[in-house]
């Protein structure tokens, strides 16, 4: 085996991954290849990171030791298809495919292939550093391969082990929730813009805001609920704020939202 980690798709979770794991020196570039069908994103790949890549999901099951699946769920059935016969018995095979589980990708390797199986589930923070990142692993899969994994992924940001069946309401609480949070810094910084501010500087009151109060919970360890009461002084700005939030139902929508979500990436599997 040629190299330390392949990856077969290098889209913008790849590319998250590749960069954490250069950035913490868990690798070299040269120890890594990774495998894209078109030649303008292998080429994007090559000058991004200076790796290793090819236009052969085969080669890089073939040659590196770690595999990373970074393809869309309507693709993966053909990839494992197609490397099935290339990768070796216990091997580490890592799967970052939303709403896949792991008896469906080891049912479509076959009985007679038997790679360690790993369930990853990053989010786009983890473009930054800023990851939060889900996994869980195979029945073969020892705890010394799940601290690897751990490794590689709090290379991005923070990890932790998940049973597979939360995998689902993992993808609601972090892997799409960034989106309800960008959709809530839009709206501050359109009301900012409203009441006058210019809208980039809007922007950076309510990111910093977003990103400070979410580094005072985790660094304090306090509960969100007595967090907030600190702000709302007696008859103060926020009170009131909070209560209109409250009567327009803010909660209520989060928590259906991601309710949706979360059966939305229990239905891919099906």
């Amino acid at each position: 085996m040629t190299y330390k980690i392949g990856f077969i798709g290098c889209g913008n979770m790849a590319s998250a991954i590749i960069s954490g794991v250069l950035r913490a020196g868990y690798c070299s570039a040269d120890e890594i290849i990774a495998a894209e069908p078109t030649a303008e994103a292998r080429e994007q790949a090559k000058q991004a990171f200076d790796i290793h890549v090819t236009d052969s999901n085969t080669y890089v099951a073939a040659e590196a030791q770690t595999i990373f699946l970074c393809v869309k769920p309507q693709v993966l059935d053909t990839v494992l298809t197609e490397i099935r016969e290339t990768v070796e018995d216990y091997r580490l095979l890592i799967s970052i495919v939303a709403g896949v589980p792991l008896a469906h990708i080891a049912a479509m390797l076959g009985e007679d292939t038997h790679p360690k199986l790993v369930r990853m589930m990053p989010n786009t923070p983890a473009l930054v550093g800023q990851g939060m990142t889900a996994v869980c692993g195979s029945a073969n899969v020892t705890e010394g391969d799940l601290a690897e994994v751990l490794k590689i992924a709090q290379s991005f940001g923070a990890a932790e082990l998940v049973p597979e069946h939360l995998f689902d309401t993992v993808t609601a609480v972090s892997g799409s929730s960034p989106a309800y949070v960008f959709m809530l810094m839009e709206a501050m910084a359109d009301a900012a813009v409203q009441g006058g501010m210019p809208r980039a500087q809007a922007y950076r009151f309510a990111a910093q805001a977003v990103a400070g109060s979410a580094h005072l919970m985790l660094g304090t360890g306090r509960h969100p609920g007595e967090l907030k009461d600190m702000v709302c002084s007696p008859a103060g700005t926020t009170i009131d704020a909070v209560a209109v939030l409250e009567q327009r139902g803010f909660r209520s929508a989060v928590i259906e939202a991601m309710e949706a979500c979360r059966e939305r990436s229990a239905g891919l599997k099906k």
